[in-house]
């Protein structure tokens, strides 16, 4: 979901630079709607009663294929900048989570044979629901990243920590609309930033539910998905 990232030099350099200041969140918006957090605990709640069967399958499978926990930790940036440790099934070899991050890319040999089959069903993300739970994210929102990927684009982007005013979601509008996956470049970045701010402005809980059936219609048939 990240792009190739730059130098472990170029990031050095760049994570010296914090983001912008994050204000914070308005009294308007999917971050202050009691209808939307209300929402997300009880489609949270249901979703993770009925995947558990599959979560404890696809963890043992996890384990059996190579050697590491099945639960992935990475802390990320949320609501007004606050960070948190989001929670995934682990699909590669490795667990990153310092000062560079390397971005996963087509055919990325970090990734398991299990791990591509989860990424691109995006089941992976499943655990992701106990974080909308705890409070740290949404079901519907902007997509949080490594801090490493915030300081780098939040130094580049004047716009890019304006998407920490509405909590990060397992899926959003970027996702949606063809900004999922690697980001080659810069450009590709700002088009996603500008879709994760559009959103919010534009938040309804009509928008969320166009997200959420657009979302099923992607499922294994993103080309961005790997």
């Amino acid at each position: 979901m990240f792009d190739a990232f730059p130098s472990t030099a170029e990031t050095a350099v760049v994570a010296a630079v914090p983001c912008p200041d994050v204000a914070p969140a308005s009294l308007a918006g999917p971050a202050a709607s009691r209808l939307k957090r209300a929402c997300d605990v009880v489609a949270a709640a249901a979703l993770l009663v009925l995947f558990a069967p599959l979560l404890l399958l696809v963890a043992a499978a996890i384990r059996l294929e190579s050697k590491g926990p099945a639960l992935f930790r990475q802390r990320r940036t949320g609501l007004n900048g606050q960070v948190f440790q989001i929670y995934k099934l682990r699909t590669m070899t490795v667990a990153e989570d310092g000062a560079a991050v390397r971005q996963a890319t087509a055919g990325d040999a970090r990734v398991t044979r299990i791990g591509a089959l989860l990424r691109k069903s995006s089941v992976d993300e499943l655990p992701q629901l106990l974080n909308v739970l705890k409070g740290d994210m949404s079901m519907i929102g902007p997509r949080p990243h490594a801090l490493a990927h915030d300081e780098f684009y939040g130094a580049l982007l004047p716009a890019y920590a304006a998407r920490f005013r509405a909590r990060p979601g397992l899926t959003g509008q970027a996702q949606v609309t063809g900004h999922r996956g690697e980001t080659r470049t810069i450009n590709c970045m700002a088009k996603r930033v500008n879709a994760d701010n559009a959103y919010i402005e534009g938040w309804s809980l009509l928008r969320d539910a166009r997200i959420v059936a657009q979302t099923l219609l992607l499922l294994w048939r993103d080309p961005q998905a790997y």
